[in-house]
């Protein structure tokens, strides 16, 4: 059913000034600057409620605004709903742009894939984007569904998922305090269960019966049913960065009276605004041109990544019938044709009357006998005169190899004169014919499949294909003095544009950026960005941090590094940079970073030659397997050491058998943790830290190392059993365990 606006009535608020009453967010009156609601103090405190005339399921809201910029916008709020006012629901968490558009936002309208409706929302101000300024809400509208019928439904489903909850919780209580006779009459008189089977029986094994050898089955019995894949993909990447040093082949074509040093360099040299693609499958990755710091490059490299080994495929590519030297161009390798495409350059403006500016646009194919040799072709001489852009620089340009279509979208065009500011539109250009199209042209109203959506040309943004879409990703840059954070979405098929946020910032992601580089795994779902030059909203000054984030439908910075003083060749990640370059080799899951500006004060010639590679570590079930076998067995031996009615010499040698084989054998030494631990697990057993106390051990022992070790179980050691249990309880999917909450937290004191 098709949201629609939901009508209500102020229910109350905080406080008001003077003639800013609640009742004025009803009204859309963007020229009036009394039409608001204003909060008469601006602390944390402040809030404005509103009543749905009918129950409904809210499912957008919409902020109306003044005509202009006002310093009383919100640049932080939070809005929360529910069916009273004493039981609320955090909906959304998020802030205004100061402009005078409205701007709607999705609501949080689901809690564990329950739909909930709602009676009351409110709006909580948590910051306005002046300084010691009262909170201003212009007008205020909220759509969703009203449907009786559909609303009362889901008021029943909800409403049975709040009992079944509570009974849940009250089973756990039960359970985690050994009332196992009231545990097992309410599980009786409900029908309802706790969690799923195989936790029931990895609980009894456990927590009951002390069977270590049992649980350890029933988790590798887990991880052959994949029940730890959502744990797998929820769990947050870990970026683990490595140098990669060169075992270089100087070959190639070294025609160059001033190559000399070309001859004796055996990987790439200093540069930024240089570019690299990749052949994942072939197994190399190529690095063209650039600026040093003081000259364009001509250079042309690839890494051979099974050898690890940089070659030099040409010191001047313009000695082979190739490009000359250059920067801020863009290359892209076409996996059908074998075949590297070039297009674009920066050109100096004092020296742009004494050079050719037509826009050149080049192909080298490579030689599938000799690779990564090959040999250069000019397409043409200058693209603007077939239907394609003009000279321009820091564009993007993708592939398409479905329908074997080069995109290349934004940048500036290089002009003679410098004052004069024109941005590229969207182009394609069909390998096979050879035709250019001219798609979107900057400046123009959107066709009429936009909608209203325009794509607003720029400079340093990043634009992919996504082939299980087929559609081009573009997003942040740079367009006049603005810095971006808007993502858009080209249905290539449709010829349609879709603006998928405008901010993504707001929506905890990267900071609004120029020359972030990014990367994309269609198979994984997933973009990946490095950021570069971005704009401190604080302060209003570029700066150079470099934070890695991963799109994932939301989100996850996993790596930030914004400390200049890093740098040398032992340095565990790479120093802050731009004007760098980042390829994704798909096939090993491997990001590649080489070089940059490191906008290093006081030396802005400096340029950078250091060599990364990125991998993202998440953990492989047999990975949770080995450290679920760690937990359960370092419990196990802490048992073994409080084992009563044996000497303590006995007591001690089963022990350290049991710690020499059975516990060494599943620590990851590699894990400083897991390595400190164990090794006070030894130094424990030494000084008898794990012998039996009172009130800690079991009435009788069995001493076989893997049976059940204690039919009767004191309430400390299943207090222990029961926090292990509970840490297992991790690997799991939400729907499989026990409810996260406790029931004695629900109690309220005063």
């Amino acid at each position: 059913m098709r949201p629609r606006v939901l009508e209500y009535d102020v229910h109350s608020c905080s406080s008001y000034s003077a003639s800013y009453l609640p009742e004025n967010i009803k009204t859309n009156n963007p020229q009036d600057q009394s039409s608001r609601w204003s909060s008469g103090s601006n602390n944390q405190m402040q809030y404005i409620m509103i009543k749905l005339k009918t129950m409904g399921i809210a499912h957008t809201i919409t902020f109306g605004k003044y005509h202009k910029v006002h310093v009383c916008n919100l640049k932080e709020f939070k809005v929360f709903g529910g069916l009273t006012t004493s039981n609320m629901t955090e909906l959304l968490h998020t802030g205004l742009r100061n402009d005078s558009e409205p701007e709607t936002f999705l609501l949080k309208h689901k809690t564990n894939s329950v739909v909930f409706p709602c009676q009351y929302i409110k709006i909580v101000p948590l910051m306005a984007w002046g300084p010691n300024f009262n909170f201003s809400v212009w007008h205020v509208e909220v759509k969703g569904i009203p449907d009786p019928e559909l609303v009362q439904e889901t008021y029943f489903q909800y409403i049975n998922f709040r009992e079944t909850e509570s009974v849940r919780l009250c089973l756990k209580h039960f359970r985690q305090r050994k009332l196992f006779e009231a545990f097992k009459a309410l599980q009786d008189r409900t029908g309802i269960q706790l969690e799923d089977p195989l936790l029931t029986r990895l609980h009894q094994e456990l927590v009951v019966r002390g069977n270590f050898k049992r649980a350890e089955q029933l988790m590798m019995e887990a991880a052959g049913r994949g029940l730890f894949d959502d744990y797998i993909q929820s769990y947050d990447y870990k970026p683990i960065w490595k140098r990669l040093r060169s075992n270089s082949h100087r070959q190639g074509l070294h025609h160059h009276h001033h190559s000399h040093q070309a001859h004796m360099e055996e990987s790439p040299r200093h540069r930024g605004g240089h570019q690299m693609c990749i052949d994942a499958q072939g197994g190399y990755v190529y690095l063209m041109g650039g600026w040093d710091g003081a000259r364009d490059l001509a250079d042309f490299w690839a890494y051979h990544i099974p050898s690890q080994a940089w070659i030099l495929i040409s010191a001047d590519t313009s000695l082979q019938g190739g490009p000359g030297a250059r920067s801020c161009h863009k290359i892209c390798y076409s996996p059908q044709h074998r075949a590297i495409f070039l297009l674009g350059k920066y050109v100096d403006p004092d020296n742009r009357s004494k050079v050719d500016l037509s826009s050149d646009f080049w192909r080298f194919d490579i030689d599938p006998t000799s690779p990564p040799h090959g040999r250069w072709t000019k397409i043409c001489g200058n693209t603007a005169v077939v239907n394609g852009p003009e000279l321009i620089y820091d564009h993007q340009m993708c592939l398409d190899p479905v329908s074997q279509t080069l995109y290349v979208f934004g940048g500036r065009v290089v002009h003679l004169d410098k004052n004069v500011q024109h941005y590229s539109g969207l182009y394609s250009y069909h390998i096979p014919s050879g035709v250019w199209r001219l798609l979107r042209a900057d400046g123009h109203p959107p066709p009429k499949q936009d909608g209203s959506t325009i794509l607003r040309s720029r400079i340093g943004h990043s634009m992919l294909y996504d082939d299980m879409t087929q559609s081009l990703v573009i997003f942040a840059g740079q367009m006049n003095k603005d810095y971006l954070s808007d993502f858009y979405v080209y249905d290539i098929a449709a010829d349609r544009v879709i603006e998928v946020c405008r901010d993504y910032n707001k929506q905890g992601g990267p900071e609004a950026g120029f020359t972030q580089r990014a990367t994309i795994s269609s198979a994984g779902r997933e973009v990946y960005v490095l950021s570069g030059l971005v704009k401190d909203r604080a302060l209003g000054a570029e700066t150079v941090k470099n934070s890695f984030w991963v799109d994932q439908g939301s989100w996850q910075k996993i790596f930030q590094n914004s400390n200049p003083d890093l740098g040398e060749p032992s340095d565990p990640e790479p120093v802050p940079r731009y004007a760098h370059q980042l390829v994704y080799d798909e096939v090993n899951e491997v990001q590649y970073l080489f070089g940059g500006n490191p906008g290093e004060q006081g030396n802005m010639s400096k340029r950078l030659d250091d060599f990364w590679e990125l991998r993202l570590y998440r953990p492989k079930s047999d990975e949770i397997v080995r450290k679920a076998k760690y937990l359960l067995r370092t419990q196990q031996f802490k048992e073994l050491c409080q084992r009563p009615n044996t000497s303590h010499h006995n007591q001690s040698s089963k022990a350290l058998r049991f710690l020499q084989t059975e516990l060494s054998s599943v620590v990851d030494q590699s894990n400083r943790t897991e390595s400190d631990d164990f090794k006070s697990l030894i130094r424990g057993l030494l000084i008898g830290a794990f012998s039996a106390s009172t009130g800690n051990t079991a009435t009788q022992t069995n001493d076989a190392a893997h049976r059940p070790s204690f039919p009767f179980v004191t309430r400390a050691l299943y207090r222990d059993r029961t926090l292990l249990y509970e840490k297992l309880l991790e690997f799991f999917a939400e729907e499989m365990k026990q409810p996260k909450g406790d029931l004695t937290d629900l109690v309220k004191v005063g």
